[in-house]
């Protein structure tokens, strides 16, 4: 793996993580923003951190320019802007790219159709490299999946779910995921590949919203089963409502589907053993 990667989106909350975990281990990180001022608020200066090089990714002479001299490229900016990175990134750059499981979607929305278009890029591009496609993560400082589910938890004194949350869930910690990307860099991916990255098991939604209350020190919810179609019709209602977390109806169609996925290909290739939900939770909430 080179000891100089330039990660693009290092001011988001998975290119952070990632900045962080090759700086402790005594990495170069070049980042690649749109905004320094962001940066700087989650990156402080430091001795092996680059001065951040300014690019939009819809800009693509800037965004050759941040690049040059890469030999190993990191997304973490949204997998639909694939076709770009793959543009400006020096010939023979050792790439990863962040995806989600969101491409698996019996209902995909602009998310998810973006990493469907991002994916179809650069399985088509011939271009050596993997995109890693997460399940939902948690755990990063500032991510709003566990933490907003607390705050609701917090707010209501029953969950309304559909089918009651039997729908499968399997959520992974952002430090596997940052330990994902680290493994992927040091893969010799001789072609374009994708690959899933998930947690240790796939659980019922209704247990992860138990799981959940007990790392935030809160009472056992009492979950009701409620048909979709009502819950997709008072979604909206929460755009008015400050007290609550805003859903939205993908959000309510999403939970009706399984999202469960073999991690022996994760585990093979990458070497990476996920950590258990209930340790997860307890290091986000500690």
């Amino acid at each position: 793996m080179s000891d100089t990667v330039h990660v693009i989106g290092a001011s988001g909350r998975s290119g952070a993580a990632l900045a962080r975990a090759l700086l402790a281990r005594g990495g170069t990180v070049v980042p690649v923003v749109r905004d320094p001022a962001r940066l700087a608020a989650v990156l402080p200066p430091q001795p092996r951190l680059a001065p951040p090089r300014v690019a939009g990714l819809a800009d693509a002479g800037a965004l050759a320019a941040a690049r040059a001299g890469a030999a190993a490229v990191v997304s973490t900016a949204h997998a639909r802007f694939t076709a770009q990175v793959l543009a400006a990134a020096p010939v023979g750059a050792r790439l990863v790219l962040l995806g989600s499981t969101r491409r698996f979607t019996r209902w995909p929305d602009a998310h998810g159709s973006g990493v469907i278009a991002g994916e179809a890029a650069l399985l088509g591009s011939g271009r050596a490299g993997v995109m890693l496609h997460p399940t939902m993560i948690y755990g990063a400082q500032g991510e709003d999946n566990v933490q907003r589910l607390a705050a609701l938890l917090r707010r209501l004194p029953v969950v309304p779910l559909p089918g009651g949350g039997r729908a499968l869930v399997q959520p992974i910690h952002q430090d596997d995921v940052t330990t994902a990307i680290l493994a992927a860099l040091g893969v010799a991916w001789r072609a374009p590949a994708t690959l899933v990255i998930a947690g240790p098991e796939p659980l019922p939604y209704a247990d992860f919203v138990r799981a959940v209350a007990r790392a935030a020190g809160l009472r056992a919810p009492r979950i009701v089963p409620i048909p979709a179609a009502i819950l997709q019709a008072l979604a909206p209602v929460t755009a008015w409502l400050p007290f609550l977390p805003r859903i939205d109806t993908a959000e309510i169609r999403r939970l009706q589907e399984d999202k469960a996925f073999d991690i022996g290909p994760m585990s093979v290739t990458l070497g990476l053993r996920p950590m258990p939900l209930a340790r997860g939770l307890a290091r986000t909430f500690r």
